[in-house]
């Protein structure tokens, strides 16, 4: 099983390793002399951005898969695996706002 599978097999595992991989992206960015106010905020659009990049990454629809359930849309995802996706969002966020962070001093911002 892989660890991102792993950490998402109930909401509190899921929203724990959210939480600790966010604090340390925002930590990371006060290391980088954002305010922690600043951090935060940044990071908060950042992760909201790549949620909704990855969101339809390999997702199929009820349709595709030909088990469209009574009273759904058909074009509704089948298996939306949404707490994977809310830790990949969160490692790739990381990434993304420490390569922000990392930029703002070299703007003088």
């Amino acid at each position: 099983m892989s660890p991102i599978r792993w950490a998402s097999r109930s909401f509190a595992t899921t929203l724990l390793f959210v939480v600790v991989l966010a604090g340390a992206g925002i930590y990371g960015g006060t290391l980088l002399k954002l305010t922690p106010t600043g951090a935060f905020g940044l990071y908060f659009v950042v992760w909201w951005t790549i949620l909704f990049a990855i969101l339809p990454i390999r997702v199929q629809s009820q349709a595709e898969i030909g088990e469209v359930v009574a009273g759904t849309e058909p074009g509704a995802p089948a298996a939306p695996a949404l707490r994977e996706r809310a830790i990949w969002t969160t490692i790739a966020a990381d990434l993304a706002f420490l390569a922000v962070a990392a930029f703002f001093p070299l703007s003088g911002l």
